[in-house]
């Protein structure tokens, strides 16, 4: 069958006023998956009653349409071009400005395999609640079908998908995040599987009804079907909520897809760190929010000779290749980073990545058509236009820019970027990261790579201030993937387990904390460009020339093997780095089993018998 026959009664081309007009026609291709693609996408247009349907080609020129349209509608509003070309800034609804956890669903056929740490629905059930709400959900809009490709188009760990939407701005920022096209619709029509996602602002149209800038529904769902391979998100055009590519598919559902083919989906950035003589190691690191994640993906090392890669921010794709090593990808396109704290004294490489071609929302527009938000420069303007549209100066008791607001941004545009940033690349070294003002040292290496699993499973901040909850409270994000993972969490423990057994050369595991505090409250890390010295010892250890000490945690450097020159960290704030308290493991090895019981029967037992060998050498070490 060949996709480009009609749709009726939605072949209407978009009116002659509308920028898009010329564009959307259905790309024409034969094979044996044609014919399932286009009774999906009419199933779903019979379903919403879309006005017209747009196949997205991912062209420059249709993206620029599209772009004018939303200009021209008041979605978009134009930046400076001098100052930021081609950029533009969007104010979402005040009710629809971040993902939302307590409306993401999980429904798997048995509650067990979600597990305790995902809400639950029956599939069944949840169908029921969902076909009424997109029941007509697209009357009076344009259904556009963006068929995309998680990883370079027909890479080697790369995946497809197809969302249909009824948000121009979902299309943008898909075109950014993902690789979109009609080289994708060719692989779909000749056969290769892809996972199907829907998206509605749920905010149709009657004929005559004026638009908003940005429509949105005060219901709202986000909800994974993992046993059919679907998203259906419902009534929030922001972020994750709408760009169904990212976190629902690349993470939550690729998470089952790597359950049960052998491979494993992960909260991890990526990067390449190179070494004076010029030897590289790839690096994937798993960061909770708020722990340095995207500062460690741009680094820039303040140890000379050093150099780091960026070959991805948020999302890694992990294989067993063909030489007994894992090879990892960043299966993004472009990066989607919360502005505010993201300044030229944080992460200037990020900041001179957003010198152009940028979708920023919820950021505080600038008297002269620039943008702004906390943290960008030590002082605030003097005025500003804030993301909801009134007037805000630096004495003002609310924030200029959303603390959730957004770029995004093309990954290829970052300064730091690799040459080879969307091919696989074989890893080296994995790290796990927390915000511990206690307890954990600035860096442990795991014996082995079920330890390292371990400390993965046992990643954790603390929280700092009232308004989260008990300061000092643990808040546990094992892996970086508590409000990602697909299924049970227990499952997925044992999961990381079984891929040790998949390749001859593992990754080696470490754990990192650049957060520890002394007793007066006092960071005792510089942090920031300075943990280039942690990365430079990590690095030394794979090439088996720094020297570590076994404590009851795991390796520990030997602190004159750390490369300090220049830095000015006093002795004593040295060794509190690297104390390890027993009574206060022994108090979190009985946090970590409250946790794990939380599973039940189904944490494997090799993390019960991690945990009994931690208590052992904690009591030793005590002894």
């Amino acid at each position: 069958m060949v996709i480009a026959e009609p749709l009726a009664p939605r072949t209407t081309a978009p009116l002659a006023t509308d920028a898009l007009a010329g564009f959307g026609a259905q790309p024409a291709y034969d094979g044996p998956g044609a014919a399932e693609l286009l009774a999906w996408v009419e199933e779903i247009a019979e379903l919403t009653e879309p006005d017209r349907i747009h196949w997205v080609s991912g062209t420059p020129d249709e993206h620029d349409a599209l772009i004018a349209r939303m200009v021209a509608d008041g979605t978009l509003i134009a930046l400076d071009p001098q100052k930021r070309p081609n950029s533009y800034l969007a104010r979402s609804h005040p009710g629809d400005v971040a993902r939302l956890e307590s409306r993401t669903f999980i429904c798997s056929e048995d509650e067990e395999d979600a597990g305790p740490t995902n809400n639950w629905a029956a599939p069944d059930e949840m169908r029921r609640t969902i076909q009424p709400l997109f029941r007509g959900s697209m009357r009076g809009r344009t259904m556009f079908v963006v068929p995309f490709s998680m990883g370079k188009v027909g890479g080697p760990i790369s995946q497809l998908g197809v969302q249909v939407t009824d948000s121009p701005y979902a299309v943008a920022s898909i075109g950014l995040m993902t690789r979109v096209g009609e080289d994708v619709t060719r692989l779909i029509a000749e056969g290769t599987p892809w996972v199907r996602t829907v998206h509605s602002v749920g905010a149709p149209l009657a004929p005559g009804d004026a638009d908003v800038a940005w429509p949105c529904n005060d219901e709202k769902y986000i909800v994974h079907f993992p046993d059919s391979l679907e998203v259906w998100s419902y009534g929030s055009g922001y972020g994750g909520n709408a760009i169904l590519a990212k976190k629902c598919y690349a993470l939550r559902i690729a998470s089952v897809l790597g359950r049960d083919q052998g491979w494993l989906a992960e909260h991890m950035l990526l990067i390449r760190v190179i070494d004076p003589e010029g030897r590289a190691y790839q690096v994937a690191a798993a960061f909770p929010s708020a722990c340095g994640k995207t500062n460690l993906a741009m680094l820039r090392p303040t140890i000379p000779g050093w150099r780091v890669e960026t070959l991805g921010d948020d999302i890694t794709w992990i294989r067993p290749g063909d030489d007994g090593r894992f090879h990892a990808i960043n299966p993004e396109a472009g990066f989607f980073g919360v502005a505010p704290g993201t300044g030229e004294s944080t992460n200037v490489t990020a900041v001179e990545t957003l010198w152009g071609n940028v979708l920023f929302t919820n950021v505080a527009l600038t008297d002269d058509g620039d943008v702004w938000w906390e943290g960008l420069t030590d002082e605030a303007p003097e005025h500003l236009v804030d993301w909801q549209g009134q007037d805000w100066t630096p004495d003002a008791d609310r924030p200029a820019a959303h603390p959730n607001s957004r770029f995004t941004v093309s990954a290829a545009q970052a300064p730091s970027i690799a040459d080879d940033w969307e091919e696989a690349v074989p890893l080296d070294a994995i790290l796990f990261g927390g915000r511990r003002a206690t307890n954990v040292p600035l860096v442990v290496e795991a014996f082995d790579w079920e330890h390292g699993v371990f400390l993965g499973s046992t990643i954790s901040s603390e929280r700092t201030a009232a308004a989260e909850g008990v300061v000092g409270e643990l808040r546990r994000d094992p892996f970086a993937m508590m409000p990602f993972c697909g299924y049970n969490m227990a499952d997925y423990f044992g999961h990381w387990l079984e891929m040790g057994g998949k390749a001859e050369r593992l990754p080696r595991v470490f754990q990192v904390n650049w957060f520890r505090k002394g007793a007066d409250g006092r960071f005792l890390w510089p942090g920031f460009g300075e943990n280039s010295r942690v990365i430079d010892w990590i690095i030394r250890r794979l090439q088996g020339e720094a020297e570590a000490v076994d404590s009851p945690i795991g390796r520990l450097p030997v602190v004159d093997d750390l490369n300090l020159s220049g830095l000015d960290v006093p002795e004593e704030d040295l060794a509190e780095l690297f104390d390890i308290d027993p009574d206060s493991w022994l108090a979190e090895a009985q946090l970590t089993e409250e946790f794990y019981d939380t599973f039940g029967e189904r944490v494997p037992g090799a993390l019960r018998a991690q945990l009994d060998a931690l208590r052992d050498r904690v009591k030793t070490a005590k002894a």
